[in-house]
Order: C-alpha cells, then sequence, then structure tokens
C-alpha cells in the first residue's frame, strides 16, 4: 500500500501505523435524516439514537480542540442529514473559533438549505456538497422514497445566489435504477458552476442488498462522459483528496470520480470520524471504536481525552475499501446514516 510519509511523520500530529497524517474530521451531529435512499436506509422503522446519547455542542467542540491541537485542520459535518440538527449554525460558530482549524463544510441532501445556507455562511461555512441521485422528479422520488427535487434545486440555486461556489454535488450511481442520468449531470455542470462528482456504490446502508453488478464502474462512467464531451484532467486537490477531477471543455463546471471500489485510495486517507453519539472511527468499514463519549462525561482528564485519540489512530489498519469484498452489509456493526459520511 503506498502511503503519504515525509515531513509531516512527527510527534504531535496524529499518525498512524502507515504513516498517514489525520487532518480531516468527519462529524456526524445525528443519525435522522429526512430521506430514505434505497442503498443506504430501511423503507420501515429506524431504531434512531435517544436524544441523550446525542453529543452536546459542548462535547463536540471539545473533542474538536483536541484534534485541532493534534494536527486536524479540516472538518466536515455530516449525519443522517446534519441541516436536522437544531441551531447547527451555532455549532459552526463555535467550531470556526477553534484555533488551526481552517476549513468547515457541510454534507448535505439539501431539502433545507435555501433557509439554512445563509445563516450557515454567516456562522462560518466555507463550502457545501449537496447530495442528488436524480434530476428528474420521478426517479429522485423513487431513489430517495421522498419528493424533493425542487427543493434541493432551490437550495443550489440559493448556494449560487450567495456566491457559495463551486458547489459540489454527490451522485451515487445504480445501475438500471439512475445511470441514465449521466448525461443530464454533465449537463448541469456544462451550465452552473458545479462539480458533478459521481461515486461508485459501496456496501455501507441498510436499504436493498449490496451487490456487485448494480455497481456502475467510475471508468464506465468516464468513457460515457468522454463521448459525449472531451475531459481535460485536473486531478486531485490535494493527495489525500477521494475525487479525480476533470475540467469540462466549455462548460462552468466540473466532473469528478470517486472510485472507492475499483480504485481504492486508502493509501492516501487523512480522516478519521466522530459518529453523533461520540464514536471516534478510523474507516467507514472499521469494525472497532473508540467511544469518546465515556470518556468526555466520566470527567476523564484532557490528557486522557487526547491518548485516546492517539491511540485510536494508531490502531487504523490498511482500509476497508482495499478489500471490500470482505464487508458485506448485514455484518457491518453499523450502517452509513450512524456513522456519517
Amino acid at each position: 500500500m503506498n502511503v503519504t510519509r515525509g515531513e509531516d511523520d512527527r510527534p504531535g500530529l496524529l499518525v498512524d501505523r502507515f504513516g498517514r497524517v489525520v487532518r480531516s474530521l468527519r462529524l456526524s451531529v445525528t443519525d435522522r435524516c429526512n430521506l430514505r435512499c434505497q442503498y443506504c436506509m430501511p423503507e420501515g422503522e429506524i431504531p434512531w439514537f435517544p436524544k441523550e446519547r446525542i453529543l452536546t455542542f459542548e462535547e463536540i467542540e471539545r473533542v474538536a480542540r483536541h484534534l485541532a491541537l493534534l494536527g486536524v485542520a479540516e472538518i466536515r459535518l455530516t449525519g443522517g442529514e446534519p441541516l436536522l440538527r437544531r441551531d447547527l449554525p451555532v455549532l459552526v460558530r463555535l467550531l470556526s473559533r477553534i484555533e488551526g482549524i481552517e476549513d468547515l463544510a457541510v454534507t448535505t441532501n439539501g431539502l433545507l438549505l435555501e433557509e439554512m445556507a445563509g445563516p450557515l455562511l454567516r456562522a462560518g461555512v466555507r463550502r457545501f456538497n449537496v447530495h442528488i441521485d436524480s434530476l428528474d422528479p420521478a426517479s429522485f422520488a423513487a431513489l430517495s422514497r421522498r419528493n424533493g427535487l425542487p427543493r434541493v434545486l432551490a437550495g443550489l440555486s440559493e448556494l449560487e445566489r450567495l456566491g457559495a461556489i463551486p458547489v459540489k454535488i454527490n451522485v451515487v450511481l445504480v445501475r438500471g435504477v439512475n445511470d441514465d442520468q449521466i448525461e443530464r449531470f454533465v449537463d448541469l455542470a456544462l451550465r452552473r458552476p458545479y462539480q458533478v462528482r459521481f461515486i461508485e456504490l459501496m456496501p455501507l446502508g441498510g436499504g436493498e442488498p449490496f451487490e456487485m453488478d448494480r455497481l456502475v464502474p467510475g471508468r464506465e462512467v468516464k468513457r460515457r462522459i468522454e463521448s459525449m464531451k472531451p475531459l481535460l484532467p485536473i486531478g486531485r486537490d490535494r493527495p489525500s483528496a477521494p475525487a479525480n477531477v476533470y475540467r469540462l471543455a466549455d462548460g462552468l463546471g466540473d466532473i469528478g470520480f470517486i472510485n472507492p471500489v475499483t480504485e481504492p485510495f486508502c493509501g492516501d486517507c487523512d480522516r478519521i470520524r466522530l459518529t453523533a453519539d461520540g464514536k471516534i472511527r478510523n474507516c467507514l468499514f472499521a469494525r472497532a471504536e473508540t467511544d469518546i463519549a465515556a470518556l468526555l462525561r466520566d470527567g476523564s482528564p484532557d490528557e486522557s481525552i487526547s491518548a485516546a485519540l492517539r491511540a485510536a489512530v494508531a490502531a487504523k489498519g490498511a482500509g476497508g475499501c482495499l478489500d471490500l469484498h470482505q464487508f458485506y452489509r448485514d455484518r457491518l456493526p453499523r450502517k452509513m446514516w450512524q456513522i456519517g459520511g
């Protein structure tokens, strides 16, 4: 496995046994969601975390401060659907004031974005990723089991109006379900200042069973797009960025490919995850977790929390995407909405 080593492999930072340096936190603020996407969540009743189990803003801020002291510079707020968390701009303001945190981003399904974009930007959010799997209302409703495409598109328009561009749009393709939408998303990137990112389907949800024949490989999507429009390679924003990005000739936007199944990028991973109920996870596919919430709530000193964070990262494995065939949805202890993207 190729890993990132060198000048950052030094004391004071969160470095795993493969030499990867943790610089980015995926922070889940809730497990709840207002969609029920087929590949992510079951259609029926869902056992949500009880309210008392969810980290408070003060607890989240304390963990974030420890991580910032250990070299984490980027925080991405996720869920579930993060915009469902009450008073989210208050948390954003707390996090934006932490010394060392240079970037705050949000990944959202966009249903509440039109009304929340302004308050979040004023509080300190710098970037938005908006998840949309179809630009056809009927297909959108079938995939998400909810109507809502007009609201999502209104949220995108609000981001443009507020100058929060470029916007990244995440699209998970499912063969036979929404792979007929590729051309429409390319057209959107031609017309709007968006980076449309096609993401390979992974076995992480609690919806329909994961089947390899439903996965649409990124290289197949790239070939289809190149038959329509030339793609000019840009590369990755940084070595640890998951998306390989291409400029659309004569277009306002870009196209990105995130291929964790067919082209794993675990060797450059710089991420750590904090679940809404206070567990540190090194990987979406991790079997083990570190219970930071227990330390926060039993009066443990700062030194114990920092030590637990270091120990968690030190135990990080090579990466789940490197051996995906061993991971199946019914064997994972947590589902995607309980982990945070």
